[in-house]
């Protein structure tokens, strides 16, 4: 009975650790189109997306993280001052320090360094400080690449770590 207690708990936490090894592998092409919505609804309100402005990630089989940036001319000053774009986690994920559960949001980078994530509703949920990479050859308005520490989601140089939990 105590060799197959101790037998189970390895088992366990070998997938926990298989787990926490899972490496982003950034999208592209036909499987990131498959997974970006064509619009998003955000307080009260559905914009497209701008499909040349959308990234992935996914971190082994079935765990996926999409952003995106909507055109939010249609929206009113503001809420276009805050969001930007949208984010979508099929599993619960760290960003920058602090838990987000499983679910689809909105986003906003600020002009004081800040990542800011709102529920579909307008209420902030998240916001933590971004770090500058001056190193950054080609900054775009959205990006996502590869960290070793998950990925970095980025508004041009601006970007905060986001990875699995």
């Amino acid at each position: 009975m105590t060799s197959c207690i101790v037998i189970l708990s390895l088992i366990a936490f070998a997938a926990v650790g298989v787990a926490a090894q899972e490496k982003a592998v950034v999208m592209a092409g036909a499987q990131l189109t498959r997974v970006v919505p064509t619009g998003f609804y955000f307080e009260g309100q559905s914009a497209p997306t701008q499909t040349r402005n959308t990234a992935a990630a996914r971190f082994g089989t079935k765990r996926h993280i999409i952003a995106g940036m909507v055109d939010t001319s249609g929206y009113s000053s503001e809420i276009r001052a805050k969001y930007e774009g949208f984010l979508i986690t099929d599993s619960p994920i760290i960003v920058g320090g602090q838990e987000l559960a499983t679910g689809a949001y909105g986003f906003g980078f600020t002009d004081d360094g800040k990542l800011n994530i709102f529920d579909v509703g307008g209420t902030q949920i998240v916001s933590v400080q971004t770090t500058k990479d001056a190193r950054l050859r080609r900054p775009r308005p959205m990006l996502i690449t590869t960290d070793s520490d998950g990925i970095r989601f980025y508004s041009g140089r601006d970007y905060a770590v986001i990875n699995i939990r």
